[in-house]
């Protein structure tokens, strides 16, 4: 499984946010491609630590038995649902979602492996490996629905 903690993976991601534009359209999902870069920004928040959501009482039942399919080799479903804190629905500047979604990147694969260790919202805790593969696993789906 790619974790955003390798290098390769990392530039392979940005290069990727960097083919997008501003009338990119999705294949699949609701969000425009501001709303995803956006979205996406708000995910690696929550992971850094600096945004925190409130456990699903169904994440609190099931998600540490679904957890594996966060950092597994296959990969997430279309329109699966979200962690209602980081649905995007207003209007945001294209460029600025872009290039602050991109340093976060670089932040979290920068300060490393153990760094990382905030609890997601649904799967509750997960150790700095399961966030570097479950980064690179959610940039990758929303990268494949704008087709990048």
């Amino acid at each position: 499984m790619y974790s955003i903690f390798e290098q390769v993976r990392t530039d392979e991601i940005i290069n990727r946010i960097l083919q997008l534009r501003p009338d990119s359209e999705p294949l699949w999902g609701k969000m425009n491609v501001t709303q995803m870069l956006a979205h996406c920004s708000s995910f690696q928040d929550i992971a850094i630590g600096n945004l925190t959501s409130a456990r699903s009482w169904l994440g609190m039942v099931i998600g540490r038995f679904v957890k594996p399919m966060f950092y597994n080799d296959k990969p997430l479903p279309q329109n699966m649902s979200t962690i209602p804190d980081i649905m995007i629905t207003d209007e945001r500047d294209f460029e600025f979602e872009k290039e602050s979604l991109i340093q976060k990147i670089i932040t979290f694969q920068h300060n490393g492996r153990d760094q990382w260790t905030a609890p997601h919202p649904f799967f509750g805790k997960l150790s700095s490996d399961e966030w570097g593969k479950g980064i690179y696993k959610h940039l990758d789906h929303h990268l494949r629905q704008f087709g990048v």
